[in-house]
């Protein structure tokens, strides 16, 4: 375990860095699809509309490398892989599947003409 305190308010504190990766718009996606099942990277980028093929893979790799997702390679010709949250993703799915219906429930309100700019 870390020595350190966590604090996202102090400029200075690693947990900003985690804050980013996991407040990402193409993390916030890629992790809520996760939950019921593994994906391959093509059924991924047929789901999320507008990601691109290089967006995707860097987003994969770097939820890989923070514990998130984990990457599946059955070592069959023609290659297959798939993509699964870890114990840690399952964690924050929750989470996001939350924030993904708060926005679902009150895009009405957020998006009325009062709101703009």
């Amino acid at each position: 375990m870390s020595d350190i305190k966590p604090d996202p308010y102090a400029a200075a504190c690693p947990s900003r860095k985690i804050l980013s990766i996991i407040s990402d718009k193409w993390s916030l996606l890629v992790i809520p699809l996760l939950i019921k099942k593994p994906l391959r990277h093509a059924e991924l980028l047929k789901a999320i509309e507008g990601i691109s093929q290089k967006m995707l893979t860097q987003t994969l790799r770097r939820l890989e490398q923070h514990g998130l997702v984990e990457r599946h390679d059955y070592h069959e010709v023609p290659p297959r892989v798939d993509y699964r949250l870890t114990k840690l993703g399952r964690s924050l799915s929750g989470i996001i599947g939350e924030l993904d219906n708060w926005v679902i429930d009150n895009f009405d309100s957020l998006t009325a003409p009062a709101h703009k700019a």
